[in-house]
């Protein structure tokens, strides 16, 4: 198994989990900041790596230690002594605003240090979107539009999406409009 060190990317910290999880079998999918982070190739830098899993949280503790990851005094974090992101576990199931996605059918990412269960670019947009309506937080918004600039989202998912959420279509027209101008 790689060492976690100093150089380690978000990305490679990320597929190192998320292939620990899943040799003991527990499905975790990386959502919020640090799927930004991935889809914006850095653009914007998240302090944490948030996996949704809907295991029993005592399972993890054991699973993330052998990676050298130890809870924090949150008792909702865990930390590793070799790097500054944080790992999170908010638990299942893993949902946008009003729908809920089986991470069984999210077609797992192919990077250089192996496999990762993370949200597709859609999906993060609705996760960054869903936070925006949810706290106003403007970042959010700035957030989902890095992701739709920089990869392939479906627009007629998003739109359907975003009508049903209760977003107005004045906010998805600008939205939409900020996305396709770089």
């Amino acid at each position: 198994m790689p060492e976690i060190t100093r150089a380690t990317s978000l990305q490679e910290l990320a597929a190192l989990v998320s292939q620990a999880l899943e040799r003991v079998g527990i499905i975790a999918t990386l959502s919020g900041g640090s799927a930004v982070s991935i889809y914006s190739d850095n653009r914007y830098q998240s302090h944490d790596l948030d996996f949704v899993t809907s295991a029993d949280p005592s399972r993890l503790g054991p699973v993330v230690a052998t990676l050298g990851f130890v809870q924090t005094e949150s008792r909702r974090l865990y930390a590793h002594p070799e790097t500054d992101w944080l790992l999170e576990f908010p638990s299942g199931p893993l949902g946008f605003g009003h729908i809920t996605v089986d991470p069984r059918q999210l077609e797992i990412l192919t990077t250089p240090w192996g496999p990762l269960r993370v949200i597709t670019p859609t999906l993060c947009v609705m996760d960054r979107l869903a936070a925006f309506c949810h706290w106003r937080d403007r970042q959010c918004w700035d957030q989902a539009l890095l992701v739709a600039r920089s990869r392939p989202v479906d627009w007629e998912q998003l739109n359907a999406w975003a009508k049903e959420e209760g977003l107005s279509p004045e906010a998805w027209t600008d939205f939409r409009l900020d996305a396709e101008t770089t």
